[in-house]
């Protein structure tokens, strides 16, 4: 990487521009977060790169965020985001992990091969959309596939103005398709489960490897999971890239106008329902159910769009749950440690 870089190169935009003052510009450096490691993040500026140091004081941030730092490389506030990614942390843990910000355009990155999933691709249009972040289906591993426009047409019968690209491995000008959204200063993001082909897909676009990959599993159909942190990069079109590891699991929060704008057609269906608290399940008049029986709606669909809904509901409710209580037992500490101060004062 270059000693020096433009803060245009970095992907700067004039909606960040707005946020500055001319003191700003005076005493403090632009930084965008490179990378996010355990003990702090690398930055990049337009003198080169520097860390800053995890404290706790620090608002939560993830690669892609922008900072202004002093002379000092000591933080001084984080600017406002044009979007934000993010997700309940996996597992058992109650917290929201961030996974990347300021995006502009999604590439939600799907096998052709066993791992094909339209459920799992509609979750990941619920966060773009959520995000209001265009996104893009990449549909990889065609030369694995035997079917590969019929699963296309699938994808696009999803929403008529999505926009999805099918690549093959065996033909690296299928990827020039994609350049219509790398250009210079934008910032874009893959998205995908372990094994889709993600990483052989970014080592194409930066012309070399970038990311380790994986050879396919030939009992299941599934590659390894090979990235294993954020990262951002500098496409040779001018773009930055940001990869994420593969994700086994992705569990929405705060995201119901996401999964509603996703499954607008069903939206727009319990709209039409006799009742307003419908179920939609037999209730009279319910027109999702009538849809169903007539066949205008898909019952997978169907069934996805309420399970997106309750998830993103259920999780909401248990991260605003924990927050509070982190609210509660911050307040508890500056009141112990107040008065502890109060009392060596009287001593």
């Amino acid at each position: 990487m270059n000693s020096t870089i433009t803060l245009s190169q970095l992907g700067w935009q004039p909606v960040f521009q707005q946020q500055l003052t001319l003191e700003d510009y005076e005493q403090a450096s632009i930084a965008r977060i490179l990378a996010h490691h355990r003990n702090g993040y690398a930055l990049l500026t337009e003198n080169g790169q520097t860390t800053l140091e995890m404290h706790h004081s620090l608002p939560a941030m993830t690669v892609g965020d922008w900072v202004l730092i002093d002379s000092d490389n000591r933080f001084i506030r984080l600017l406002e985001r044009v979007s934000l990614f993010s997700r309940k942390a996996a597992g058992a843990k109650v917290a929201e992990q961030f996974i990347a910000a300021n995006v502009d355009t999604l590439f939600i990155v799907c096998s052709l091969n066993q791992d094909f999933n339209l459920s799992r691709i509609e979750r990941y249009l619920s966060i773009a959309r959520e995000a209001n972040v265009e996104p893009v289906v990449v549909l990889t591993k065609a030369d694995l596939c035997q079917d590969s426009e019929e699963k296309r047409l699938q994808v696009q019968d999803l929403d008529s103005m999505l926009m999805v690209e099918v690549l093959n491995a065996l033909e690296p000008a299928s990827y020039t398709v994609l350049e219509t959204w790398c250009r210079a200063g934008r910032t874009i993001a893959f998205m995908g489960s372990s094994g889709v082909g993600k990483s052989t897909l970014v080592n194409t676009l930066m012309g070399g490897s970038v990311q380790q990959t994986g050879s396919i599993r030939e009992d299941d159909s599934k590659g390894r999971h090979t990235t294993t942190s954020r990262s951002l990069h500098f496409m040779p079109s001018g773009a930055v890239l940001i990869d994420t590891p593969g994700m086994r699991e992705l569990q929405l929060t705060d995201c119901e106008s996401g999964v509603n704008e996703t499954f607008a057609d069903i939206e727009a269906l319990s709209k039409q329902c006799r009742f307003s608290d419908c179920q939609h399940q037999s209730e009279p008049g319910c027109a999702i159910q009538h849809a169903l029986e007539t066949g205008e709606a898909d019952l997978r669909r169907v069934q996805n769009y309420f399970k997106l809904l309750r998830e993103q509901a259920r999780n909401t409710a248990t991260l605003s749950e924990q927050r509070d209580k982190d609210k509660q037992l911050g307040k508890m500490y500056r009141t112990v440690q107040s008065h502890s101060r109060q009392q060596k004062k009287g001593y």
